[in-house]
């Protein structure tokens, strides 16, 4: 989940009714929802989308150059940076699949938007399959990651609903859900942590290098087999 900190035993040792907007023992009637059940279930399986955003591009055939590689790249670069940002304020364990949340954050980049992490993945994505040069996959990207992750946001909400109530409910009617604005008015001060957050994503930066390399890889073969592409990258038939 996007905007909280996760925990097995949220307050310890507190009442829910402690947060006088939060549902006592309950479940909230956005959670119950039929959207928010089945993105319950896409949101413990949220980690096999990649595959399908990067398993295509890379076995399709494409035609890259080095403006494709430099837009990809920037796109990429952005996705992290915001990636960066939200990990450095909510902290590394917003990536457990549990449904017990801490507390809710909302200052920093998320006083920008309400799920930064998935904008800056939808951007990483949409970079490498720019490089790929597989240009007709990007709308049916957009369109996967529109119905999956509207599905997810929706059972995150519903679950943040359920455990906050009014707390989110304001939160949630002041910042947008995607589209990212400045936020209005003083706003909240909070921790981050920048070494934490650069430490959980060394794996990522990891994964980022083999992509690149795939697709250049893949660049090659293209290369000695469909064409010649010439070292300026261009495919010439």
């Amino acid at each position: 989940m996007a905007v909280v900190y996760w925990r097995r035993h949220v307050g310890r040792g507190k009442s829910p009714l402690s947060n006088p907007g939060r549902v006592p023992d309950g479940v909230s009637a956005t959670e119950q929802s039929i959207p928010a059940q089945i993105g319950a279930v896409l949101f413990r399986h949220r980690g096999w989308l990649p595959l399908l955003f990067l398993g295509i591009p890379l076995v399709m055939p494409g035609s890259t150059s080095p403006f494709r590689w430099e837009v990809g790249i920037a796109l990429i670069v952005i996705g992290e940076a915001i990636r960066l940002a939200g990990v450095a304020a909510a902290g590394t364990v917003t990536r457990r699949r549990s449904r017990n949340v801490q507390r809710l954050v909302t200052y920093g980049i998320f006083a920008w938007a309400r799920n930064p992490l998935y904008i800056g993945n939808f951007l990483i994505w949409l970079g490498f399959v720019t490089i790929s040069g597989v240009l007709w996959f990007l709308p049916i990207a957009v369109l996967l990651f529109a119905v999956e992750y509207e599905l997810i946001v929706r059972y995150e909400e519903g679950v943040l609903e359920s455990i906050f109530g009014r707390e989110y409910l304001e939160y949630k009617n002041k910042t947008p859900r995607w589209i990212p604005r400045p936020p209005k008015g003083p706003q909240p001060d909070g921790e981050y942590h920048w070494g934490e957050a650069l430490r959980s994503e060394i794996s990522t930066f990891l994964q980022y290098a083999v992509l690149l390399l795939a697709f250049w890889v893949k660049s090659q073969i293209v290369e000695g087999s469909g064409g010649v592409w010439v070292k300026s990258f261009t495919i010439t038939l």
